[in-house]
């Protein structure tokens, strides 16, 4: 299975626990394949170096150490083009063109201008919770 975290969702999953800890843990396993781009691993280094995040950041090591852990985990792609999709926030669309380039089975955001989306060509958008469920339901036979 394919799939896109969206910044917000790898910022949880990196700091914090719950439901994005346990998708970067199905990454981990290989259960699961992580897609992103320069683009978005820019934003992601952007918002871990943010000076609300820096006590949380220092408890795990340094911005650098986080995105080269996250990096291990996903496979870049850097698509030709952008789409304008999501005119309120059009950082978003970044999150969107990747995941069309990648042909991701999901898109897992915790950005309400793409889940107020819910799809994007054919590539359901969830919350990360939703998406373990869902993952949680495709195996069982």
């Amino acid at each position: 299975m394919k799939a896109l975290l969206d910044t917000n969702t790898v910022v949880s999953g990196v700091l914090w626990g719950g439901s994005p800890r346990q998708i970067l843990d199905l990454a981990r396993a290989g259960h699961l394949r992580l897609f992103t781009s320069t683009t978005l691993l820019l934003e992601l280094a952007d918002v871990l170096g943010r000076s609300k995040f820096a006590a949380r950041v220092s408890q795990h090591g340094d911005v650098q150490f986080l995105l080269d852990g996250y990096v291990a985990l996903a496979e870049v792609l850097d698509p030709d083009h952008t789409p304008s999709v999501v005119s309120a926030d059009p950082d978003d669309d970044h999150v969107l063109a990747c995941a069309v380039v990648a042909a991701v089975d999901y898109i897992i955001s915790g950005d309400r201008h793409l889940l107020d989306l819910g799809v994007y060509e054919g590539m359901p958008i969830l919350n990360a919770a939703d998406f373990l469920a869902a993952y949680t339901k495709s195996l069982t036979p």
